[in-house]
């Protein structure tokens, strides 16, 4: 009797998407420069529903309507990436993507020494972003330090587990994903996915962009 060979059929993965800015270094000059100025001039810190500590600065939800040029640059690159991402995994011609018209919120972090947000996602939205404009200072002994930290789907299953699924590789990994951010580097990712910022434990403060978008369709 001849040996059946089973195939093996990869069925529901998450999509994430990691490009980096090749105009990157005058834009985190200015960025920084402006980012900080409008720390100072803010009368307090946004407020969210994220749990932060106060070694984390962020600003109001509107960065991407600033005139600043640099901020108009950051969202022309951060959009671009973004289109191409959606037309990619979605397989949509150019006049699809032309007809799909975004909607975001988009703000920044200025993240000190012993900063960190919590667990969470970003509901009544499709897609999440963060740009790194400056990924701080590593910390010897401390890989962690600031790392985006993606939580797997699979922890919310109740399937029981034993050493035959302990060990699954590549994308179908059980695993969490930890990302240590690069100056330049953008990471696309979906709303729904859990994530979390570890504490960062560099002296010298770390800057991101972050966003959130849902798009209409008008074919």
């Amino acid at each position: 009797m001849g040996v059946v060979k089973n195939d093996i059929v990869p069925m529901f993965s998450v999509p994430m998407g990691v490009s980096y800015n090749t105009a990157h270094e005058e834009l985190k000059s200015n960025l920084t420069q402006l980012f900080k100025q409008h720390e100072i001039k803010s009368q307090t810190d946004q407020h969210g529903s994220v749990k932060k500590n106060k070694q984390v600065f962020e600003s109001s939800f509107d960065l991407f309507d600033w005139p600043d040029p640099s901020v108009q640059q950051l969202q022309q690159y951060c959009w671009g990436q973004l289109y191409q991402f959606i037309g990619t995994i979605n397989q949509y011609d150019m006049n699809t993507l032309r007809n799909l018209h975004i909607a975001s919120e988009t703000w920044f972090h200025i993240t000190r020494k012993g900063g960190y947000f919590g667990i969470h996602n970003h509901p009544m939205a499709s897609w999440s972003g963060v740009y790194c404009v400056d990924a701080g200072e590593g910390v010897e002994d401390e890989p962690d330090s600031g790392a985006l930290h993606f939580i797997s789907p699979h922890i919310g299953t109740t399937s029981f587990i034993d050493r035959s699924c302990t060990n699954l590789g590549g994308q179908f990994s059980r695993e969490n994903k930890m990302m240590r951010l690069k100056d330049g580097q953008l990471v696309l990712f979906p709303s729904w996915l859990l994530h979390e910022v570890k504490p960062y434990l560099g002296s010298k403060e770390r800057i991101t962009v972050a966003f959130n978008c849902w798009f209409k369709y008008a074919g």
